[in-house]
Order: C-alpha cells, then structure tokens, then sequence
C-alpha cells in the first residue's frame, strides 16, 4: 500500500492506493479543509479515523503548495511547515517523498486516461519532447517535464511568482493596480482565485456589483465566474475575458520556457469550471501569439485536466518510484 497526499491552501486529499504500474489503483480517499487543522500530521490523524485503523504504508508522497527547501516545506498560502521528518515519524516509513504540489500533479500526466484530459489544440506530439504543467487555483503553480531516460521528470518551480507580462494597454493598467496594492505585479495576483477578484475590482473601477456584493472573499471567484459565463454582468464577462487571454499567454510562455513539444497541461480547480470560455478561442490566440515562435507553439499539444484528483494521483505515482 502506498499513500498519496495533495496538500492546497483550501483543502487537502489524502489516499491510500495498490501499486500498480504504471497507474496505482485507488482503494479509498478523503478530502478535508485545510483550515479546519492546524497542521499535516493532525489531518493525517483525521484521515487515520476515517478509515478505522492506522495508517500503514509502504511508501508516501505528498504535494504541497510551496516550495521545498532541504525536505522543509512552508506552505505559500497557509502559515504551516511540513516536513519529510514529521511524516516519516507518523507514518513509521522512511520512503517519504514531499514535493511542489505542481511538480506532484506532473506526475499525473503520463498515466492520465482519455476522459482526464479535454483537448484545446491538437498540435503534434514529440514522443521523446518536454511537457509542463500550469494550474489556477487558490495560487498559481507551475511545473515543467523534461524527457530523460526516456521518461518524463517532473521539475518543480515557483513560477507562479514571477513577474507579470502585460500584453496589452488593459493589462498595463492592470498591472500598475496592482503594483499599486502590493508592490509588484506578479502572475498569481492576476492567474488565481484571488487574482480574478483583482481583474474584478480592475474592470468594476470602485462600481459595486451585484455578483459578489455580500459574499467572502473566498466565494468570490466563484461567483464572478458564474455571472460572467451566464451573462449576467458584463463587466464580470469583461473579467474572465481578461483572465482567460492571460491564462493563455502565461500558458504559451511556460511553453516556451519549457520547449513542451509533448503538451502543456491545463490543470487546478478553476480551469474545469471555465471549461467553456477556455474553448472559446481566447485562451488559444494567447497561447499561440508569439512571434516569432508561433510555429514552435501552434504544434504543441494543450489540454485541460478534468480529473479533480490529478494532483494526488500523481502523488501516488510519485509514492510508488520511491526507493
């Protein structure tokens, strides 16, 4: 038995799977806000309860939404640290993996299945080329694959936090809002949940809006999504036009950074939900506006990860190569 764990900011999936090659085969799995605990090992105690016995494995991996420094990880969006040593001492196992939680979702990516995955571009697939990983969510991930040995390896990143490109006069402006609020601009203030609520306050210019008037910040993205895919507030429309074209551009920039010739994936939990404006064509223009790599990026395949346990199967996946 083998332990896979995708640890976000909002919440957290642990599961327990059978080896199984290349795929592991699920046996039973949870899902827990993370803010309702404080800290990993009391949620891998919730989940020891759940299940009715102890937690016994071979081998763990868990995703976490932050960097990893010397098998130390402080989550990004939640003051916690985990540590290899912590889960190791729970878990009675010294194969213990903690990864980037983009870097765990990449694992994924060579054992997803038809359905997982919904095509934007075709492109034309290098078998022996590089992929990568981009995903919105709470914060903004991003992973590369490079091919070695015949396999992809993921290589994780914090790319989410890097400096954002404007493009246009729009995202200009955008972009001194929000220099103006926290110092800089970077790509996850503008590719998150919390990003698309700066686009709204950008596009509302102080108007108030019926869409998200009353509700928390964190109900917030939702609910801009829903207004604009419904029709129902042009300027929450505006919004996800704007969220959209960056999406796709910063996704054709990871493309290029990465030479992913064998795919750039689409994942996170806001892309499934926007599924529809993603297709509209936005994202694609984006993606594809790179003079005078057009050619290289038009031939890339990109889709959209559908499978809302991407990020712990690959986990899983990651688990079982421990040795």
């Amino acid at each position: 038995m083998i332990l896979g764990g995708d640890l976000g900011g909002t919440k957290t999936l642990l599961g327990l799977f059978e080896r199984g090659e290349p795929r592991p085969r699920p046996i039973v799995s949870h899902t827990y806000p993370t803010h309702d605990f404080d800290s990993f090992t009391a949620i891998l105690d919730a989940f020891a309860r759940d299940i009715g016995h102890a937690i016994a494995v071979d081998a763990a991996a868990v995703g976490v939404a932050g960097p990893i420094v010397d098998q130390h990880a402080r989550l990004t969006n939640i003051q916690w640290n985990v540590s290899v040593a912590e889960i190791t001492g729970r878990l009675k196992t010294s194969r213990v993996g903690l990864l980037n939680d983009l870097e765990a979702m990449a694992y994924s990516v060579a054992v997803l299945e038809g359905a997982e995955a919904v095509t934007l571009q075709r492109g034309d697939k290098k078998k022996n080329g590089n992929a990568a990983v981009i995903a919105a969510g709470t914060g903004l991930g991003q992973a590369s694959l490079h091919f070695i040995d015949g396999r992809l390896m993921p290589v994780a990143s914090e790319g989410g936090h890097a400096d954002f490109a404007p493009r246009t006069d729009r995202e200009f402006e955008l972009a001194r809002m929000l220099r103006g609020l926290f110092g800089r601009a970077e790509v996850e203030q503008v590719l998150s949940g919390p990003g698309l609520v700066n686009i709204h306050r950008y596009t509302h210019q102080g108007k108030t809006c019926a869409a998200v008037e009353g509700l928390p910040p964190t109900d917030q993205p939702a609910a801009i999504s829903e207004a604009a895919l419904h029709q129902r507030c042009s300027k929450c429309r505006e919004t996800l036009e704007m969220f959209v074209e960056a999406f796709g551009a910063e996704a054709g920039n990871l493309g290029l950074r990465g030479v992913a010739t064998a795919g750039v994936f689409v994942g996170g939990g806001i892309a499934p939900k926007i599924l529809a404006a993603l297709e509209d064509g936005r994202f694609m223009d984006a993606f594809r506006a790179k003079a005078p790599m057009t050619e290289l990026v038009s031939a890339m395949p990109v889709a959209v990860i559908v499978n809302p346990d991407a990020g712990l199967l690959g986990a899983a996946v990651a688990a079982q190569a421990l040795r």
